[in-house]
């Protein structure tokens, strides 16, 4: 109004320059929109949208086709998206573009307190996820494994999705870096992009937890889907992810506790945070994938860590479609990698158990220096050019240092702190497996590593 009366489009007047008996005739209008208010109270009928149904379903063109209405109103889009769902169910889609501050960008972000869930979707219908674009104003470690994303398929009432927001994105551990593979990246270590494709066939439901004690100043967001038909056999997208502290010897780490059901095993984001009493190379253990009653022995079974991730005789930092290893910090023991089972599929059709082998490797003057300090390892196998030596084949198992075993480089059981986050695709919206652990478990340790690796 002050525009207008500025631009003069508008004149404005004081209450003492109405007449007497204009004031009157309005407060006679004003009791007649009251009374009219009051009766509409018990109006649960709408002559205009009764009407408006009756035409967009007897109209032929209309049946057949498509149709688009323009309303100045959101409110008016969002009682007719309503109101429509009885006779066009599942086919209609509403999109309102942004109104505040006269639509010059005034709510780009939202602010999420400490303890906070927000819902990002919540859409009725069956349809596909093609991408998710997040950025935060706070994105360290902390606040990244802080956060909770969870995602439910269908009116689940629990969900298939509910990991650490960094960790799923690729920020593993915490920690942010720039990469891009097939289904994630970061391009300039500053956001988080998904274009994993997740169906739905009647509800979709995204939440942000906010589980630090802080503020987060700016959530930046938008989820790109389309309302379609899916295939009866398309499966439901999961992801879950566990930790534990310190992995017990000789016991694999569990990447993806056993699960039933007919689904894909789409990969895994990996960290690792070395025991600070182990000497050497972390990364030897053989990935292990039981399918369809696997027992004690797997049906796929990799050479060492490195290898998975398709690389060779070390682990530097890198990053490809399908796998990658994105931070390798010897001087504080953080590592991180991926691998992404896109062009490689694993079907499994019964159920499925993926875990990871807890052994690292070092020269053997380390070994020994490790077991001499009560380090709790175990030597498994000696390497040189000329040799390989089995040491657990023998009763009772051979030792570094033994007269019939040759110098070389020692792989050898030990304990790390091992987290994961296993993606996979299921023929169920809900996959039964343990509930996130509490923020003190997932927090531990992350953000603690030293600048100047």
């Amino acid at each position: 109004m002050d525009r207008l009366i500025s631009e003069g489009r508008a004149e404005k007047y004081s209450s003492d320059e109405f007449d007497e008996d204009f004031i009157k005739d309005l407060q006679k209008d004003l009791n007649i929109l009251l009374e009219v208010k009051d009766l509409w109270k018990n109006v649960n009928r709408d002559p205009k949208i009764i009407a408006f149904k009756e035409k967009l379903a007897s109209q032929e063109p209309i049946q057949d086709g498509k149709s688009i209405i323009f309303t100045e109103s959101k409110e008016t889009a969002e009682y007719l998206m309503e109101n429509l769902q009885d006779i066009f169910p599942n086919q209609i889609m509403y999109f309102s573009g942004g109104v505040s501050n006269k639509e010059a960008k005034g709510a780009a972000f939202s602010t999420i307190p400490a303890g906070k869930e927000v819902v990002l979707m919540d859409v009725e219908g069956s349809g596909l996820i093609h991408r998710m674009w997040f950025t935060l104003s706070d994105r360290s470690p902390k606040m990244l494994r802080s956060i909770v994303l969870r995602m439910y398929w269908d009116h689940a009432e629990t969900p298939a999705v509910e990991v650490p927001f960094g960790d799923f994105f690729g920020a593993i551990l915490g920690e942010m870096t720039i990469f891009e593979s097939a289904l994630f990246s970061n391009p300039e270590g500053r956001s988080f992009n998904s274009v994993v494709p997740m169906p739905f066939r009647t509800h979709a439901r995204i939440t942000f937890t906010n589980e630090s004690d802080e503020e987060l100043k700016a959530l930046f967001y938008d989820i790109n889907y389309s309302l379609t038909e899916n295939s009866v056999k398309a499966l439901y997208f999961h992801a879950a992810w566990r930790r534990e502290r310190w992995t017990k010897l000789e016991e694999d780490f569990i990447i993806l506790p056993q699960i039933a059901g007919r689904g894909r095993f789409l990969g895994a984001h990996v960290g690792v945070i070395g025991h600070p009493d182990n000497l050497g190379w972390w990364g030897e253990g053989e990935v292990k994938i039981y399918l369809d009653g696997d027992d004690t022995l797997p049906t796929l079974v990799g050479t060492g860590t490195e290898d998975y991730v398709g690389t060779a005789y070390g682990q530097g930092e890198f990053s490809n479609q399908y796998q990658g290893s994105l931070l390798i910090d010897t001087a504080n023991q953080y590592f991180s990698f991926y691998r992404h089972h896109v062009p490689d599929p694993i079907y499994f059709h019964k159920d499925i158990r993926v875990t990871i082998q807890q052994i690292g490797g070092a020269m053997q003057e380390y070994v020994k220096e490790m077991l001499e300090k009560g380090v709790e390892i175990k030597p498994v196998s000696v390497h040189n050019d000329d040799s390989f030596t089995k040491l657990l084949e023998s009763d009772p198992p051979k030792m570094p240092g033994d007269t019939d075993v040759p110098y070389g480089w020692t792989n050898y059981y030990r304990r790390d702190d091992v987290s994961a986050v296993a993606l996979f695709y299921l023929d169920g919206t809900e996959n039964g497996l343990p509930r996130i652990a509490p923020l003190a478990e997932r927090t531990i340790a992350i953000g603690e590593r030293h600048e100047g690796k």
